[in-house]
C-alpha cells in the first residue's frame, strides 16, 4: 500500500475512502497521527464489541408484540430499544467527525507542504478538542434526561400501551398500532374525539382569558398606583402582591374552600346578606365553574403583572409624559397613545409567554377543580369540564394508566406551543445580537 500523500489534492480520494472503511485508519496511514487514530479506532472496536447487545435492543424494542417469557415488560425495552439507538446516532456523529477530521488534516498538508508532527498534531487536537471536552458531561445529560425521555413519550403514542386492557405485565403483548390513537383521536372514535375537541377548545379559551385578564387587570392597577402619587402607594402594592407572594397551591385550595357549595364562605355570606336564597354551585355548575378558574387565577396572577408594567412605567422618560401636556393631551389620551403602546411593546414576548404557559398551567385547574365537573364522556375519557390538555394528559397516565392516550396528547401540545417558544426566543435581542 502506498502510503505517501501527494500535495496536488489527488491523494484525497484515498484518504477519504480509508477513513470511511475504519475510524482512525487514514490518519494512522497516511497522516502519520497515531494518537488521535488509535482514539479515533479505540471508538470503533469498543462500537463493534457492544454491537450485539446494541442491536438486539433495538430488535427488542421493534418486536415488542412478541410474547417472552419473563422478559422485562415492554416499557424497560422501548426504554433500552431508545438508548442502543442514541449511542448508535452519538457512535455515527463521531465517526463522521473522524472522516471530516481526516479530510481537514490532509487539506492542511495540501497547503503547508508536509505533515504535521505528532507534536503539532496532538496540540492541534487538544485545542480544538477542549470545547468537545467541556462540553461532553453536559450533551450526555441531555441526551438521558431530556431525549431519551422525549423519545420514549414519542413512540409510547405508536402502541397500544394502555395498562387497562392489561398491556404493562412482564411479558404483555404491546403492539406497535401506528397512527391509530391519533384515528381514534382524531374522528375515529367519537368519545374521544368529543373530549378532544371540548378540552382542546377551552384549553385555547382559557389560555387567552387567563393571559388577557391579568395582564390587563396587572396593568389597570400599576396605572392606578402610579398615577396615584400617593405617600402610602408602596404600602398598596405591598399588599397586593401578596397573593403572588404566596405559594399558588394554598392560594387555590383557600378558594377552592372559600366556593364550596353548602359550607362555602362565600355563599353563606351571600345568604345571610339576603343577595341569594340557594346556594350558587360555583365548582359543580360547567359554566360558572369556568368563570371561576379565570377569576381565581386573576387574583394569583395579576400582582405579577402589576409588578412588570409599574417597572416599565417608570422606565419611560419623562420628557414624554412633559410634552404631550404641553400639547395639551389629556390623562386618557396620554395612556392610550404613550403608556399603554410602549408598555405592550416591551412587554410582548411576555405576554406570548404568559399564554404558552398558562396553557400548560396544571396548578391553577387541577387544584382548584381538578378537572371537574363531570361530563358524558368523562367515563370513558376521564376528561372533565374545566380539564386543560395538561391536566388531562395527568388523569390519563396517572390515573388512568392510558400511556399511549396521554402521548398522544403530549405531542399535540408540544407542537402547538414548541412554534411560540421559538418564535419567542428567536425574536429576543440575545439570539439575535449575542447579548442581553
Amino acid at each position: 500500500m502506498n502510503t505517501s500523500l501527494k500535495m496536488d489534492g489527488s491523494s484525497k480520494k484515498q484518504v477519504l475512502l480509508s477513513a470511511c472503511i475504519f475510524m482512525g485508519l487514514s490518519h494512522i496511514i497516511y497522516l502519520k497521527q497515531y494518537i488521535k487514530g488509535a482514539i479515533f479506532a479505540l471508538i470503533e472496536i469498543i462500537m463493534i464489541v457492544n454491537s450485539p447487545s446494541l442491536f438486539t435492543k433495538i430488535k427488542d424494542m421493534i418486536e415488542i408484540s412478541r410474547w417472552w417469557k419473563g422478559i422485562s415488560p415492554a416499557y424497560f425495552r422501548l426504554i433500552d430499544g431508545i438508548i442502543a439507538l442514541c449511542v448508535l446516532a452519538i457512535f455515527i456523529v463521531a465517526y463522521v467527525v473522524s472522516i471530516k477530521s481526516a479530510v481537514s488534516s490532509y487539506n492542511d498538508f495540501c497547503l503547508e507542504g508536509r505533515v504535521k508532527s505528532q507534536k503539532e498534531s496532538m496540540q492541534g487536537a487538544v485545542g480544538k478538542a477542549f470545547p468537545i471536552f467541556g462540553l461532553t458531561p453536559a450533551f450526555i445529560l441531555i441526551v438521558f434526561f431530556v431525549i431519551v425521555p422525549l423519545l420514549f413519550s414519542v413512540v409510547t403514542g405508536f402502541t397500544n400501551w394502555d395498562e387497562m386492557d392489561g398491556h404493562s405485565s412482564p411479558g404483555a403483548p404491546v403492539n406497535w398500532v401506528g397512527f391509530k390513537n391519533f384515528a381514534d383521536m382524531f374522528g375515529g372514535d367519537s368519545s374521544w374525539t368529543s373530549a378532544f375537541g371540548r378540552v382542546a377548545v377551552w384549553t385555547v379559551i382559557w389560555g387567552a382569558m387567563a393571559t388577557i385578564t391579568c395582564y390587563f387587570g396587572g396593568m389597570v392597577l400599576a396605572t392606578l398606583l402610579y398615577e396615584a402619587k400617593l405617600k402610602v402607594t408602596p404600602v398598596f402594592r405591598a399588599i397586593l402582591i401578596l397573593p403572588y407572594a404566596i405559594p399558588s397551591i394554598l392560594t387555590v385550595k383557600v378558594w377552592q374552600y372559600m366556593l364550596n357549595g353548602s359550607t362555602g364562605v362565600i355563599n353563606n355570606a351571600l345568604k345571610d346578606l339576603h343577595l341569594i336564597s340557594e346556594s350558587v354551585p360555583w365548582m359543580t355548575d360547567k359554566t360558572i365553574v369556568k368563570f371561576v378558574c379565570i377569576g381565581v387565577n386573576m387574583w394569583v396572577g395579576i400582582p405579577y403583572f402589576m409588578l412588570l408594567i409599574t417597572g416599565q412605567m417608570t422606565a419611560i422618560s419623562a420628557d414624554i409624559y412633559e410634552a404631550a401636556e404641553i400639547d395639551g393631551a389629556n390623562k386618557l389620551q396620554v395612556f392610550s397613545n404613550i403608556t399603554l403602546p410602549l408598555v405592550i411593546y416591551q412587554t410582548a414576548p411576555l405576554i406570548i409567554m404568559s399564554f404558552t404557559h398558562n396553557i400548560n398551567n396544571f396548578g391553577a385547574i387541577y387544584f382548584l377543580t381538578g378537572g371537574d365537573p363531570k361530563v358524558t364522556d368523562t367515563t370513558s375519557t376521564s376528561a372533565g369540564a374545566t380539564d386543560l390538555l395538561i391536566t388531562w394528559i395527568y388523569k390519563l397516565t396517572m390515573d388512568q394508566k392510558r400511556y399511549c392516550r396521554g402521548s398522544v396528547l403530549a405531542m399535540l401540545v408540544f407542537i402547538v406551543l414548541a412554534p411560540f417558544a421559538i418564535w419567542n426566543f428567536k425574536n429576543t435581542k440575545s439570539y439575535k445580537e449575542g447579548e442581553l
